[in-house]
């Protein structure tokens, strides 16, 4: 079924008039969706702040041998979940030898479940470890 210019049906089953309609819709559509896209930007996640939300309650480096899970839990990206569990792996390697440093460098967390690279990385700034303390002079 073909047609002419004149607005009968052409081979799409569309005339030239309902075609101008259906490009103008879309063309609209299309501008709304880009312009909505462009002035949302809650697509795009907010950079996390330098230090996190509870970093003021640290007055200074932790060290993981003696701190209980409430201080640890202080330190961003580190939470209660994974306090808790550096105070019981440490408290069990502490059953085994009283006398025991359970942690001498960050590498040590290692050891414990959930702890990875990344972890140790962001922890770093806010832990002191044996290994970070001068010597002692004789």
């Amino acid at each position: 079924m073909s047609g002419n210019r004149d607005g009968k049906l052409h081979e799409f089953g569309w005339s030239l008039p309902q075609r101008r309609a259906l490009l103008s819709l879309l063309t609209v559509l299309l501008l709304f969706l880009s312009i909505r896209f462009v002035l949302d930007r809650s697509h795009v996640p907010d950079p996390q702040p330098p230090e996190g939300s509870r970093a003021g309650e640290l007055a200074s480096r932790i060290d993981p041998n003696t701190a209980d899970w409430q201080t640890l839990s202080a330190i961003p990206t580190l939470g209660p979940k994974r306090a808790k569990d550096i105070v019981a792996f440490r408290e069990r390697a502490r059953a085994a030898d009283p006398t025991a440093i359970v942690f001498r460098s960050p590498t040590d967390l290692l050891r414990i479940r959930g702890i990875g690279e990344a972890t140790i990385e962001n922890l770093r700034p806010y832990l002191i470890f044996p290994s970070d303390l001068p010597a002692a002079r004789p």
